[in-house]
């Protein structure tokens, strides 16, 4: 059996492997944060802003960015490819929720390193 490599297609396979990988990353950056609000007494801006001055931090906040880009597109895509049966409707929904989820990891990264 020949397996094309190269393809631009999905199978179920990866998009269940891509769900549950980037599910474990938003839930351990979730008990991260939960961590940080409950050992603290007291949050305040300079230590919120000096939690997000740290390297390590920046670079698992945009990961986890990404994770719920990539969690959020398989998720349309299963929803409009089951509920929207017009294929012009469907691509123009998916063109549009896909962009408006990459617009927002685009306003977080200027957040994010702006801090």
């Amino acid at each position: 059996m020949v397996i094309n490599q190269a393809s631009l297609k999905r199978d179920g396979v990866q998009d269940y492997v891509s769900l549950r990988a980037t599910a474990l990353l938003m839930t351990a950056y979730t008990f991260f944060i939960l961590y940080v609000f409950l050992s603290t007494p007291e949050m305040t801006y300079d230590i919120w802003s000096g939690l997000f001055a740290n390297l390590g931090m920046k670079i698992f906040t945009f990961i986890t960015l990404l994770c719920i880009w990539v969690h959020t597109r398989i998720g349309l895509w299963q929803v409009l490819t089951d509920y929207v049966k017009n294929a012009t409707v469907r691509v123009v929904l998916s063109f549009i929720l896909n962009t408006i989820g990459l617009a927002y990891v685009v306003a977080g990264l200027f957040i994010l390193w702006g801090v």
